[in-house]
């Protein structure tokens, strides 16, 4: 006997697959904080390596590549922060590093974008990110390649360009927290699923920006990923 629900229950949310006509649907979306040493200098914390931390954004917050954001309400300090992507195809908890990687099922590039301003009311009354972090088209994201067309990225470059100019550029290999530590430590919080996201960190550079301005997210070996914000 099929479901029936009381309201229509909303689109599963997405994600174009590079090269393939179907998509990646995409459960939950958890961020790593401050994973490179020069942006948590810039954000004014000391880089030493300690256990990861994660905030979390809806799965609904995603923008397609190609697709306008709309300039958030209640800000006046929205910033950019440009991360790779990794897309688990296989879930579970307490995974060992060793094993991580065989849970990634592909990588994208996203955007992790801040409402600053309201990031750091909440830091200084001891209060959650969520309203600084969470909003509605807070994570535009490219279209995924699967594992089997571009390999686990270690290393190489990952940039922004906003209008043309270059924000934030750095590499890979520069976060404090690789990708297989990454997943192992977050299946000690989390059970994770099939369909999570995790954007993995952003170098320094990090600015504000504003309605009309093109963002260019630039990976090497994955999609370029573009939003204007309207």
């Amino acid at each position: 006997m099929s479901t029936t629900y009381v309201i229509n229950p909303p689109e599963i949310p997405s994600l174009p697959v590079q090269g393939d006509t179907k998509r990646f649907a995409v459960n939950r979306i958890y961020c790593v904080g401050r994973n490179y040493a020069d942006h948590a200098r810039e954000m004014g914390h000391d880089p030493d390596r300690e256990p990861p931390f994660f905030f979390m954004k809806p799965a609904t917050a995603i923008v397609a590549d190609g697709k306008s954001m709309a300039y958030p309400a209640l800000s006046k300090d929205v910033h950019h922060e440009i991360e790779m992507v990794v897309a688990l195809g296989k879930g579970g908890s307490n995974i060992s590093a060793d094993k991580a990687l065989e849970h990634v099922w592909g990588y994208g590039v996203g955007l992790d974008m801040t409402r600053r301003d309201l990031q750091g009311e909440a830091k200084k009354m001891g209060r959650p990110w969520d309203t600084g972090k969470a909003f509605d088209q807070s994570a535009p994201c490219s279209a995924l390649v699967p594992v089997s067309q571009c390999g686990h990225l270690a290393k190489g470059r990952i940039h922004l360009k906003v209008n043309g100019d270059v924000k934030q550029d750095g590499d890979l290999a520069m976060m404090i927290w690789n990708v297989s530590d990454t997943i192992a430590y977050l299946s000690t919080l989390f059970t994770l699923m099939p369909g999570d996201l995790i954007f993995s960190g952003t170098p320094a550079g990090v600015a504000a920006v504003s309605r009309g301005d093109v963002l260019e997210g630039h990976i090497d070996g994955l999609p370029t990923l573009k939003t204007t914000l309207v």
